[in-house]
């Protein structure tokens, strides 16, 4: 169907069909081998989520190049930490966006890439370096330490430190972008609006890659970026099947449904998705009754090139509210004390599987740690029920000890999402002279709705042992984010203890 949309911007302004988008990715190729690129080297894409990054990447592959994708928010030295770290030959910046890449961003040239009237693609220089670069540290011939040829280089969002880069090859790709077609059976008919950025695997795996395998359309924020106050005027116009979010961003839509969502006459979802960072089930509940469309939650991470665990469509399998479900195309293990869990009882999550990853990009202190035996060490702990349905209880490093008591933030967060005054959100630990860690939390109260600390530690009580109750709430107009848009715990906590401390 080579005149069916492939991509488009949700305000009309670009539609390219299957046939003209491979037309242009094919002329940019020629582009790029004209400049001096070739398959050794690794091409970084500064861009938001617009047409320019669709034509980019496909060029970058067409010629067999590795492709690294640079989120445009971070500032100039970060810019150039992530070109160094990856050995980047080049970046291509959209033509729109030249005046905001930063040109003193290392000694890596650059050219801005412009899409003319929807049929022909431009390139041009940014600076006066005239060819790629040919850095001399590895990293340039990304991933072909390990034999294979990578297709991506992504960097992990790093809120427990500075990121890392994961190598991913094609099959990696390819493996999970054919665990969420078929989660979802996604078809030609099917359209969503990417809203994830495209630098992290959700918004570009899970949403853009698995859309074009799918052959459905793939429409883009006439912003470059999730827009919450114009998000259901787009989806109405791409007609969107699915969409797929943060929990952050399904929390921004409730709390605007009363003025925003289309209520007389709502877009026909076949589903909403839910992943990256775990769901509560109230705010799954309050979504999929607001919008009228099941609410399915799903795992996975970078180094799994994205999803790794979903729950199914509904009629194809038990409806588990609290769990992110089965594995999609890969092998889970829960490890407890250094040997296989029992089933229900709770470990590190183990995964193994063509989409995962082999390694970190010149780290091997980090990739021995991670990865053994041909099994990716998570860092999250859950449990497998009877069903083989995966539940997360938390991440190892985010573990609140008080006074032994191991207790799940995640678990915190849930009793208090499940109070219909909280919009969103967070528990974590304060030091504590007797108990050596102490639980507290953070609240973003919904639109109109009042609550006191009193009101919300009674309703925890009644969820929760008494040794979980946050013993202080703070009540905030917002959240810290990490660049994916998922709400950083550490900053969060952080700021608040600086605050609380005496000066």
């Amino acid at each position: 169907m080579p005149d069916k949309v492939a991509i488009a911007v949700a305000d009309g302004s670009t539609r390219l069909t299957y046939r003209l988008l491979g037309e242009l990715a094919s002329a940019l190729a020629r582009h790029l081998e004209d400049i001096g690129f070739t398959r050794a080297d690794t091409i970084a894409l500064y861009s938001d989520n617009c047409p320019e990054f669709v034509v980019a990447l496909l060029a970058a592959w067409t010629i067999g190049a590795t492709v690294a994708p640079i989120d445009r928010q971070l500032a100039a030295a970060e810019v150039d930490t992530r070109l160094a770290a990856i050995g980047a030959a080049g970046v291509l910046v959209p033509q729109r966006l030249r005046g905001s890449y930063p040109a003193d961003a290392g000694a890596i040239p650059a050219w801005a890439v412009g899409i003319t009237a929807g049929s022909q693609v431009d390139i041009a220089s940014i600076d006066s370096r005239p060819g790629p670069a040919r850095p001399s540290q590895p990293g340039r011939n990304a991933g072909r330490d390990t034999g294979l040829s990578a297709a991506l280089l992504l960097f992990t969002t790093g809120s427990t430190g500075a990121p890392k880069v994961v190598p991913l090859t094609q099959a990696n790709v390819a493996a999970s972008v054919s665990g969420i077609r078929s989660s979802y059976h996604l078809e030609p008919d099917d359209a969503t609006l990417v809203i994830m950025p495209l630098f992290h695997g959700h918004g570009l795996i899970g949403a853009l890659l698995a859309t074009l395998a799918s052959g459905g359309a793939a429409y883009l924020p006439a912003a470059g970026r999730f827009s919450a106050h114009v998000f259901w005027d787009e989806i109405t116009r791409a007609k969107a099947t699915w969409y797929t979010a943060v929990p952050t961003v399904h929390q921004i839509l409730l709390a605007r449904a009363a003025t925003d969502h289309p209520g007389a006459s709502p877009p026909a979802l076949r589903f909403i998705r839910s992943s990256s960072a775990p769901l509560a089930p109230a705010v799954a509940y309050r979504t999929q009754k607001h919008f009228g469309a099941p609410v399915i939650c799903a795992y996975g991470m970078t180094e799994t090139a994205h999803q790794a665990a979903s729950n199914p469509l509904p009629g194809e399998g038990p409806r588990k509210d609290a769990s992110v479900g089965l594995p999609t195309g890969l092998q889970i293990r829960i490890t407890a004390g250094g040997r296989p869990a029992t089933t229900g009882e709770a470990g590190e999550i183990w995964l193994s599987g063509p989409a995962v990853a082999g390694s970190y990009l010149n780290d091997p202190q980090a990739t021995a740690a991670a990865f053994t035996g041909g099994w990716f060490r998570t860092g999250d702990l859950g449990y497998l029920d009877a069903d083989g349905y995966l539940f997360l209880t938390g991440r190892t490093k985010d573990m609140i000890n008080r006074g032994g008591e191991k207790i799940a933030p995640v678990t915190v967060e849930a009793a208090l999402l499940s109070d219909a005054a909280i919009l969103d959100a967070l528990a974590f630990p304060v030091p504590d002279a007797k108990y050596g860690e102490e639980v507290n939390a953070a609240v973003i109260l919904q639109p109109g709705q009042h609550a006191s600390q009193a009101d919300l530690q009674e309703h925890c009580r009644a969820r929760l042992s008494a040794f979980e109750v946050p013993k202080k709430i703070y009540f905030l107009d917002e959240f810290p984010r990490t660049s994916k848009g998922d709400v950083d715990r550490r900053a969060l906590a952080a700021a608040l203890t600086q605050k609380a401390s005496p000066s």
